[in-house]
């Protein structure tokens, strides 16, 4: 399974929405801080760009040495309609400042150098240590995950309900005769996990585990053809 800490970076350079919040930063008449973009640095370090106009960057500019504390938090929502759709969720705190040169002209990069982070998802809520945060990789999957869980979930829903096979046999009984949907509501290098939802709404989630973790897109295909081919016998 995934680290909290390669779930967290997964997160960071992912494309769910993120929200910057600057303790003591009056934004009553102003937008909300979204970085337009987001990146990591070599130590770990977050990237963030911003408007040069930015309450966000008139902050950090002003800001003298480490005075200026910041958190980023994110929320990941599945890309699918499935109920609780709210996958996750991921702070990062430390302290914000300005990089000039890094960004176009009109943009200014904000540089949020990780203290601590803390990760509540589907697999539990952990810490992340700075150090784990800054050698961990995104899951190579990330840019493909909301396609890749829309197709499944298009394309392939008979294939999906088929999966419900695989969980014991209790549970094939009990999907035999309830026959709940089955929604494809995440996907990593590990495996695939999939949302039982019934009629009258309860639901359950499963774990598909791949025999081995994949690598990209073309690894992808063939262990959800050996996973369908499972079920299917």
């Amino acid at each position: 399974m995934p680290s909290a800490a390669e779930r967290t970076r997964t997160l960071v350079q992912s494309t769910c929405s993120a929200l910057l919040v600057v303790p003591g930063l009056d934004l009553a008449r102003a937008e909300p801080l979204i970085p337009d973009s987001r990146s990591v640095g070599p130590e770990g370090d977050l990237f963030l760009e911003f408007p040069a106009d930015s309450p966000a960057v008139r902050a950090a500019t002003h800001a003298q040495g480490d005075e200026l504390t910041a958190v980023l938090e994110i929320t990941d929502v599945a890309p699918v309609s499935v109920p609780h759709r709210i996958r996750g969720r991921a702070w990062v705190s430390g302290w914000l400042t300005s990089v000039p040169g890094l960004a176009q002209p009109g943009r200014m990069m904000l540089r949020l150098e990780f203290g601590e982070a803390y990760v509540d998802d589907l697999w539990g809520a952990e810490d992340i240590e700075p150090e784990d945060f800054r050698d961990a990789a995104p899951d190579p999957l990330v840019f493909h995950e909301p396609e890749l869980l829309q197709h499944l979930h298009s394309a392939h829903d008979e294939q999906m309900r088929t999966l419900c096979g695989l969980l014991g046999e209790r549970t094939a009984r009990a999907c035999s005769s309830h026959q709940p949907r089955a929604v494809p509501v995440a996907l990593d290098r590990f495996g695939l996990r999939v949302r039982f939802v019934e009629d009258q709404g309860s639901c359950f989630d499963a774990r598909f585990e791949f025999p081995e973790p994949v690598r990209d897109v073309i690894e992808l295909r063939r262990a959800m053809h050996t996973l369908f081919e499972a079920a299917a016998s």
